[in-house]
């Protein structure tokens, strides 16, 4: 833990650097097989962090063989054919760098944070990944049962641990959003080398790729080592398969209970939302924070701490690229059933959307917000993920520099307006979350 030292304090000198800074530059350039590479240099301390997105997520899965792209997060940190197996990590960690993953229904999304002396070590690891991925029988047999501890840990034997997996499932009937990132494990279990060999074929292809530097590095230097490990990779030769699927809005309710190994019940509620790029994805993120943002928000202060009926409860909008849902949860207090919950949630809900928010409370939600969008570019590290996400899902880098004039041009009508456009009682997902009866937990 001690080589993480330096690192970690620099990177939080590094914070109050980027608060004071209003605008991120950046360079951005092509190269010849279509990868996109962007820039920003900070020289205010001595770190780079090096970022790949791969616009591959469980969406782009076949309907046979779900958490594909999942599976592939795991196993490209296997090696390559010049990273002997398991040495990935080894080799940033040995540098005083750290690293990690993610995957979500849109994109596959790979960082490090390196001393800034380090960086053209992260170039040459992240060009391997393309390059020369060691996709073996191996690293399958390794990264399945990998993958199915997390899902065991996560999921299978987490309190509330399914409830993304089961509102996804009811919350879309056509678009492949319908099944979570983790995907099946029974798909993973069926699916051959040649299978795997070619999802990695199809989608990690540098013409599927966006490349983000963010730290101290010098502009012509950093051009010339991505040149140097990134030109010579080969296009992907066909087509990028993307899903072309319109998931129609509900119009009717759909109900249902889930017995999960729990002592205190829940209640889901999840609404059907515009693509990530619309207009009114930024009023419904207000939205969302002034109902459960925080422990003086709207809903916590009712349910929780005024009536006591919730011992917690969040509203998350997931802004997806083709479409996303709006997904709130209350966790009851002892002794209160579901149902009483539930109603109390629809009793506010059906408030701000007859009456809207106070002007008090309207402003004290913008500082809020503008506070939370400083943070997400207080750090090297948050500013290449969003750079990276302002490409490929706004098609414009500017777009981090777009993002909080965005959010001041909401008012408080259009607060009220999606509130009562998108939370229809008639046409969302409920899930009551309850114990197993007594038999069932026994043999559990």
């Amino acid at each position: 833990m001690r080589k993480f030292t330096l690192l970690t304090l620099l990177s939080g000198m590094l914070c109050f650097s980027v608060l004071a800074q209003n605008k991120i530059e950046f360079r951005e350039f092509t190269l010849d097989n279509g990868m996109h590479v962007i820039m920003h240099q900070d020289n205010t301390t001595p770190i780079v962090t090096t970022s790949v997105l791969y616009h591959v997520g469980s969406k782009n899965e076949d309907p046979e063989r779900t958490g594909f792209a999942h599976f592939f997060e795991h196993l490209l940190f296997e090696g390559s054919e010049n990273i002997g197996r398991g040495e990935y990590m080894k080799k940033i960690q040995s540098a005083g760098g750290t690293l990690n993953a993610f995957t979500s229904n849109d994109i596959t999304y790979y960082y490090e944070s390196l001393p800034s002396n380090q960086l053209e070590l992260a170039l040459y690891m992240e060009s391997e990944r393309l390059l020369h991925a060691k996709i073996d029988e191996t690293g399958v047999e390794t990264q399945r049962e990998v993958v199915k501890e997390e899902k065991r840990q996560r999921i299978d034997n987490q309190p509330y641990g399914s409830i993304l997996t089961e509102t996804l499932a009811r919350a879309y009937s056509e678009h492949p959003y319908q099944w979570a990132p983790i995907g099946s494990l029974e798909h993973l279990n069926a699916a051959t080398l040649d299978e795997f060999m070619q999802f990695y074929k199809d989608f990690y292809v540098p013409n599927n790729a966006t490349l983000v530097l963010a730290g101290d590095f010098d502009y012509d230097q950093a051009e010339e080592w991505v040149r140097k490990y990134f030109s010579e990779i080969p296009k992907g030769e066909g087509e990028i398969r993307r899903p072309n699927v319109q998931e129609p809005r509900k119009t009717e309710e759909i109900r249902d209970i889930i017995y999960d190994n729990i002592q205190i019940p829940a209640v889901i509620q999840a609404y059907n939302l515009p693509k990530k790029t619309h207009e009114d994805s930024y009023a419904m993120e207000m939205l969302s924070t002034y109902l459960t943002g925080g422990k003086s928000s709207l809903m916590t202060k009712e349910l929780v701490d005024n009536q006591q009926k919730a011992l917690a409860v969040a509203a998350i909008p997931l802004d997806l690229e083709d479409g996303g849902i709006f997904i709130m949860y209350g966790i009851t207090n002892m002794g209160v059933a579901a149902d009483d919950l539930e109603n109390e949630i629809d009793t506010i809900l059906r408030k701000v959307k007859a009456e809207g928010i106070s002007e008090r409370d309207f402003q004290k939600l913008q500082n809020i917000i503008e506070n939370n969008l400083v943070s997400k570019n207080s750090t090297m590290a948050g500013i290449a993920q969003n750079l990276a996400e302002a490409r490929v899902f706004y098609g414009e880098t500017d777009y981090i520099n777009q993002e909080l004039d965005n959010y001041r041009k909401v008012t408080r009508e259009d607060i009220q307006r999606v509130a009562n456009e998108y939370l229809t009682l008639d046409g969302r997902v409920v899930l009551h979350y309850l114990p197993k009866p007594a038999s069932e937990t026994a043999e559990y």
